[in-house]
C-alpha cells in the first residue's frame, strides 16, 4: 500500500508513522505537513535520525491507497471529497465526520461543516462496536480518545439495558499530550507540573459524540454529565464512570455482558475482578483495561476503563481501521504490548 498522512508532524501524526514504518503492508509513506514543508522528517523529530523517514511534502498528495488526516477540524472535510474522487480510503483523526448532525457539529466547534453531504457515508470507526459497518468503507470518522474509552466501557451494558440513564457521570483523566503539539499557556511544564485541573467543565466538545454513541446504543436520545482533567503525564487516559443500575441487576451480569462482547477481541481486556486498570497498563500500545464493582450501598455502578490516548485513543486506532478497509489482519502493525515501567 501507498499510505500518506496528513498533519505528520503532530503528536497522533507522529504515533501514525511510528506504527506505519513496520506495518508489513506499507511499501511507501508519504508524509504532509503545512507548516514545515520541505524540511526533512528527522530535522523536526530528530529521534528519526537515520531513519530516511523522507521529506515532508505540502497538502497536495496523490496517487494513495490510503490517507490519514491528522489536522484540526475543519480542515479535512473541506478537501475530502477530492481525495475519495481519486480513490483515495480516507481515515480522519479529527472531528469532521465524528457527528452525524451538521447542526450539532456547528453549535459546539462553532463553524459550518464544509461538506454536509459527506457525513452520511462516513462510518463511526470504532471496530470493537462497528466492526462490521467498517470493512471495505472509504471513509472513516476515527474516534474521539475520551469517547473511545468511555464507549468501550458503556455501549454493551447500555445496549443489555442492564444501566438507569438519567444520571450517566463521567469522570476523565488525560495526559498532556492528548492536548496536541502546538504551544498554550495551559500546557507549558510551569503550569501543568504538580497541578491537576478540570477543564471544558459542561463545554467539552467530546461531549455531543460520546452522547450520541449511547444514545444509539441505548435506543433513545441521552444527556450525560462529563468533567475532563488535566494529569500532570505525557500520555494515558483513564475514565471512571457512575451508573446506577437496573433493579435485580447484579455485578455479575454486568461482567458477563461485558465478557460476552469482548471475550474474543484482541485490544479491550476484562482485568480479575479486584484489579483496576492504571494508565501504564496501555502506555504505548493499542489496548485497552476495563474493570467494574457495584457498590452496595449507593446501587451504583463504578465503571473504570484506560486506554493510551495516542493510541487506541488515536493512532493505534486509526491503524486498526485501515487494517479493516484494505482487507489486512485487524492487528497488523499493533501487535506490541505497553512500555513498562
Amino acid at each position: 500500500m501507498r499510505v500518506g498522512v496528513l498533519g505528520a508532524t503532530g503528536y497522533a501524526g507522529q504515533e501514525l508513522v511510528r506504527l506505519l514504518r513496520r506495518h508489513e503492508e506499507v511499501e511507501e509513506l508519504v508524509l504532509s505537513s503545512s507548516s514545515v514543508a520541505g524540511q526533512e522528517y528527522e530535522e523536526v523529530y530528530p529521534h528519526w535520525c537515520g531513519q530516511n523517514i523522507g521529506f515532508l511534502h505540502d497538502e497536495e498528495v496523490s496517487d494513495l491507497d490510503v490517507l490519514f488526516c491528522a489536522l484540526p477540524h475543519g480542515l479535512t472535510a473541506s478537501r475530502t471529497r477530492a481525495f475519495l474522487e481519486r480513490n483515495m480510503k480516507v481515515i480522519d483523526l479529527g472531528a469532521d465526520f465524528r457527528l452525524n448532525s451538521a447542526d450539532v457539529y456547528e453549535e459546539w466547534y462553532k463553524l459550518k461543516h464544509p461538506d454536509v453531504e459527506l457525513l452520511s457515508k462516513a462510518v463511526y470507526g470504532l471496530p470493537e462496536l462497528y466492526r462490521e459497518k467498517i470493512v471495505g468503507q472509504s471513509l472513516v470518522a476515527n474516534p474521539g480518545c475520551y469517547p473511545t474509552a468511555t464507549l468501550l466501557a458503556l455501549v454493551p451494558l447500555l445496549k443489555a439495558q442492564l444501566l438507569q440513564t438519567e444520571m450517566l457521570i463521567i469522570d476523565a483523566k488525560s495526559g498532556v499530550s492528548g492536548a496536541g503539539r502546538g504551544l498554550s499557556l495551559g500546557n507549558h511544564f510551569s503550569e501543568v507540573n504538580e497541578n491537576f485541573k478540570a477543564y471544558g467543565v459542561a463545554s467539552h466538545r467530546h461531549t455531543p459524540e460520546i452522547e450520541q454513541e449511547l444514545s444509539r446504543a441505548a435506543g433513545r436520545p441521552l444527556t450525560i454529565n462529563f468533567t475532563p482533567h488535566l494529569v500532570p503525564m505525557t500520555r494515558g487516559m483513564l475514565i471512571t464512570i457512575y451508573a446506577k443500575v437496573n433493579e435485580g441487576v447484579s455485578e455479575e451480569d454486568l461482567r458477563r455482558c461485558w465478557l460476552r462482547h469482548y471475550e474474543t477481541e484482541q485490544f479491550v481486556h476484562l482485568l480479575p475482578q479486584g484489579t483496576w486498570p492504571q494508565t501504564k497498563y496501555a502506555s504505548g500500545s493499542n489496548h485497552a483495561f476495563l474493570q467494574l464493582t457495584v457498590d452496595q450501598r449507593t446501587g451504583n455502578a463504578v465503571i473504570v476503563s484506560t486506554i493510551d490516548n495516542l493510541m487506541k485513543g488515536a493512532a493505534g486506532q486509526a491503524v486498526q481501521n485501515m487494517n479493516l478497509i484494505m482487507g489486512c489482519p485487524e492487528n497488523q502493525g499493533l501487535t506490541g504490548t505497553a512500555l513498562w515501567p
